[in-house]
């Protein structure tokens, strides 16, 4: 049976939002459009991880151990791990040619500057991953990607700890319909970006992996240029046993693969 949960969703509105990020030039201050919290059903898969799959539900739980033991402010690791997630994203979904380019080391600590993400979105509309695509590649190899099958994907691995607090959970996108999405901007000092929030609805069927290791990683479709359908996820506000006080820390990195 499922268990209940929180989320924080977006709220449907007649002006555009937006998230003010390092407002004011401070680094994790943020300021967030309205947010409504709201209790969800959650099911764990754990024990049954193929209950979803990436080709229909744009989610995959996969075990796979890295060599790398620290993720520290250094990029020492980043080169043996970009090579990981290049041979895991080329065995386990097919992918031609991978772009690993950017890392964020999320900690669940009010001095953290870069806190869990606690809204339910998903990271790209078209016009933002058609945009960021010419950012990575430059303008001439984006078009010859956009000539064939590209994706944005994210992959999320706890870091030191098993998972006990704040995991992250995703909607089924066959549970989504267009009318839940809302275009929100991302605002930053320097640029401007934008995001898809997601509306509530009792519709949504929402499901993560309790207490997730160091070994074990998901990875999940952020945009696809062929129409597979972008996940909603968020940390959910969820504590598996209450007798433990671990930080909840993840690695989330970010690619672009082309098929």
């Amino acid at each position: 049976m499922p268990g209940a949960a929180t989320v924080n969703y977006h709220v449907h509105s007649a002006s555009r939002q937006a998230f003010q990020i390092d407002a004011g030039g401070v680094a994790g201050n943020l300021i967030s459009p309205e947010l409504v919290a709201t209790e969800i059903p959650l099911r764990d898969l754990r024990g049954s991880e193929d209950a979803v799959s990436f080709s229909t539900d744009g989610v995959s739980f996969v075990t796979s151990p890295s060599n790398v033991t620290s993720f520290d402010d250094g990029n020492d690791w980043q080169q043996v791990y970009d090579r990981e997630l290049t041979e895991l994203l080329i065995q386990h979904l097919g992918a031609k040619e991978v772009v690993v380019f950017d890392h964020t080391l999320r900690v669940d600590d009010p001095d953290s500057n870069r806190k869990p993400a606690r809204n339910v979105h998903s990271d790209y509309s078209t016009e933002g991953a058609e945009k960021r695509l010419v950012d990575i590649l430059g303008s001439d190899k984006a078009v010859e990607w956009n000539t064939g099958h590209y994706a944005f994907i994210n992959i999320w691995r706890p870091v030191e700890n098993q998972i006990n607090s704040a995991p992250l959970g995703f909607v089924r996108p066959s549970s989504v319909t267009n009318e839940d999405w809302i275009l929100i901007d991302l605002i930053y000092p320097d640029r401007r970006g934008h995001i898809m929030g997601l509306a509530a609805s009792d519709a949504h069927e929402w499901v993560y992996q309790s207490h997730m290791t160091p070994d074990e990683i998901v990875l999940f479709n952020i945009y696809d240029n062929q129409g597979l359908p972008s996940v909603g996820h968020s940390a959910v506000d969820l504590v598996e046993d209450p007798s433990v006080h671990s930080i909840r820390k993840s690695l989330e990195s970010r690619t672009v693969v082309r098929f």
